[in-house]
């Protein structure tokens, strides 16, 4: 991409290890700094989530990207996905005269490119929460699924997205030939199998799911904190109001994000746990 600049590993640090990996960086003015840390869960199969956190430099503005894509039956879409939605995104004619417009059609649009990959990228899937910040002023936050993105505005909670559950589709899915089972001990399902309604990939399902992102937009003024992103493996076990809370005492966002992936595992999330914590400094 001609026109995208990405800073340099000054700005950002990485740890890797085969069941987990944790990073930080800031922004070239140093404004925001962000931390990320991803644990592999207790289930039997590789880690699937992946993420995306960095600065890169477009048209002239800053723009912080931030991503958890939490995959599942296998991590290709996911790894797709961090290759290639943001420079989709970014590319598109109409980034920055409709960004709302551009953002939900490059989501849909990629889905039809994973699709079409098919069987390249597998069976599998993909949830997707995004966040594109601009010169550290604007937020845009796009998701499917039910990884969740969370900001704190004077220590308040206020989620800027939504989770895409299959009981609170039941009538899109139905609508599309589908059914949900609510089976006991169990969470609702898309024909019995998938445990979200939207979804990058799943081609067997597809035509029961739907890929269209909701999307939301902030103003990051002087009361704004902290924007926390994470995979439902920390949702399942943590409200957004208690991730703001252990959030918000540490200054370090890259201890921060450890903190909340360790209290995940604490309270016996068994799923895989991805956390970024983006901090603010007004």
């Amino acid at each position: 991409m001609g026109n995208l600049c990405c800073f340099g590993s000054g700005y950002s640090q990485l740890v890797r290890g085969r069941s987990c990996s944790s990073g930080q960086g800031k922004s070239p003015q140093g404004s925001v700094k962000y931390g990320f840390s991803l644990v592999k869960g207790r289930a039997n199969h590789p880690m699937e989530d992946y993420h995306v956190a960095k600065f890169v430099k477009s048209q002239g503005r800053e723009l912080g990207l931030f991503a958890i894509y939490d995959g599942h039956l296998g991590d290709n879409v996911p790894a797709y996905l961090q290759k290639n939605l943001f420079n989709n995104i970014i590319k598109d004619e109409e980034f920055w005269t409709d960004t709302k417009k551009a953002i939900s059609k490059v989501y849909e649009q990629t889905d039809e490119a994973i699709l079409s990959h098919n069987p390249d990228l597998g069976r599998g899937g993909s949830t997707a929460v995004t966040a594109i910040l601009v010169n550290g002023e604007k937020l845009w936050i796009a998701n499917i699924g039910d990884s969740r993105a969370v900001l704190s505005k004077r220590g308040k909670a206020i989620q800027m997205s939504i989770d895409h559950e299959p009981n609170f589709e039941r009538s899109s899915i139905e609508r599309r030939g589908g059914f949900v089972s609510n089976m006991p001990g169990d969470v609702a399902r898309v024909n019995g199998q998938l445990a979200v309604s939207r979804a990058f990939g799943d081609k067997n399902l597809k035509s029961h799911l739907r890929s269209d992102p909701d999307i939301q937009f902030a103003n990051i003024d002087r009361d704004t904190e902290l924007l926390i992103l994470a995979s439902d493996g920390l949702w399942k076990v943590m409200s957004n109001q208690e991730a703001v809370d252990i959030a918000i005492k540490i200054k370090d966002p890259l201890k921060a994000a450890k903190q909340l992936a360790a209290e995940a595992l604490k309270r016996e999330s068994k799923d895989d746990i991805s956390c970024i914590v983006a901090r603010f400094r007004r």
